[in-house]
C-alpha cells in the first residue's frame, strides 16, 4: 500500500503546488508580514485603483461628448428638416412631431401633442387618410397617400404622406411633404 503523500509526488502539478506551499510557509516563518509592508501593499492597490477610475472617467467623458454631438446632429436633422415628421399612436394621436410638421398644421408644436391628427384634415381627405392609416397597420409595410390639410377655414394645403409602423405596431412614423405648389 502506497502512502497518500507519496502518490501525490507522481503528479507534477500537485508536486509543484506542495513545493510552493512549503516555500511560502518557510518565508512566513522567517519573515512575518510587517504592518509597514501591508500598508505599502494597500497603498499601492489604492493608487492603481485610483488610476483605473481616472481612466474610466476619461472614457466616460469621451463617450458623453460623442453622444452629445450625435444628439445635436439628430435633433437638427429631425427638428429642422424641410419635411414634417409625425409619430402617431394607433388612434392617430400625435405623440411627437418636428417644427415643420407643426408649421404645416398651423399650431405651436407643444399644443399639438396629444391631438388627433385627423382633426387637421380637410373633410374630403378624411376617407383617404383613414384608408391609408388602416392599410398601414394591416400591411406592416410602407404606405403612402395624397391628402389635404385644412380646418377651421384655414388655407388647405396638399401633402404627400409616407408612413410605416414602429414599436411593434404601437406607433406609426409619418413623413409629410407639402406639394401644394406642385398641385395647382
Amino acid at each position: 500500500m502506497i502512502p497518500e503523500d507519496e502518490s501525490d509526488f507522481k503528479d507534477p502539478a500537485i508536486l509543484r503546488k506542495k513545493a510552493e506551499e512549503k516555500l511560502l510557509k518557510k518565508q512566513l516563518e522567517n519573515n512575518p508580514p510587517s504592518e509597514e509592508a501591508d500598508i505599502k501593499k494597500l497603498l499601492h492597490e489604492l493608487h492603481v485603483h485610483q488610476i483605473e477610475l481616472e481612466m474610466q472617467n476619461e472614457e466616460l467623458h469621451v463617450a458623453y461628448d460623442t453622444i452629445e454631438a450625435t444628439l445635436r446632429k439628430h435633433t437638427m436633422l429631425y427638428d429642422m428638416a424641410p419635411v414634417g415628421f409625425f409619430i402617431l399612436n394607433e388612434n392617430s394621436i400625435i405623440m411627437d412631431l418636428n417644427f415643420t410638421g407643426a408649421e404645416m398644421l398651423g399650431e405651436p408644436r407643444f399644443s399639438l401633442l396629444e391631438s388627433n391628427f385627423r382633426l387637421f384634415l380637410s373633410q374630403d381627405s378624411l376617407a383617404e387618410f383613414n384608408s391609408f392609416f388602416d392599410q398601414l397597420y394591416t400591411s406592416y409595410s410602407k404606405e403612402s397617400c395624397n391628402i389635404k390639410l385644412g380646418f377651421d377655414q384655414k388655407l388647405e394645403r396638399s401633402v404627400y404622406i409616407e408612413g410605416m409602423f414602429a414599436d411593434e405596431g404601437k406607433h406609426s412614423l409619418l413623413s409629410v411633404v407639402d406639394i401644394s405648389r406642385f398641385s395647382r
